[in-house]
């Protein structure tokens, strides 16, 4: 039996390094872009590094509304949210990675850095990795050989989540 769906959706996030990130610019274009993420918090609270002069920061001006999508090769998490940002030094010293050196030349110090906090408010999750998919590959098997289609799937493989 699966553990709720927001602790099992928590858990499936921090197994992603990289969330596609898509924000609403106004005038009713949508842009994406690759993000890396520097924490999942526990109630599924996701922050990012971006400097002040990003496109995403002057869209979610415009509408902090935002959509991020997680997926490897049999996870999918697709969340909304709204995002906050930050300059508080104790946040950045708490989540900064060495690697953003590369984009921050003076380190936590950057003045043209800041930290993308999203609040999710809903999700949803496919999980098919391990034992999930072994089960759902049986039922899509039964569902071909009955020609009928799959019956609904659990909250271990599937599942819409408030948060």
């Amino acid at each position: 039996m699966i553990e709720q769906p927001k602790r099992h959706l928590v858990d499936l996030m921090k197994g992603f390094s990289t969330a596609m990130m898509i924000t609403s610019a106004g005038d009713r274009s949508m842009h994406a872009r690759p993000m890396a993420i520097a924490e999942i918090g526990e109630d599924g609270e996701l922050y990012f590094a971006t400097s002040l002069d990003s496109g995403k920061l002057r869209d979610i001006a415009l509408n902090p509304a935002v959509a991020l999508i997680l997926q490897d090769g049999s996870v999918y998490v697709s969340l909304q949210g709204i995002a906050h940002t930050s300059t508080d030094p104790a946040l950045i010293d708490r989540l900064w990675s060495e690697a953003w050196k590369v984009w921050f030349p003076e380190g936590k110090d950057d003045p043209s850095l800041v930290i993308m906090k999203i609040d999710p408010t809903d999700a949803e999750y496919w999980d098919n990795s391990g034992l999930q998919g072994i089960g759902y590959a049986m039922t899509a098997l039964k569902a071909y050989f009955k020609d009928e289609r799959p019956s609904e799937t659990d909250a271990a493989q599937h599942a819409k989540v408030t948060l």
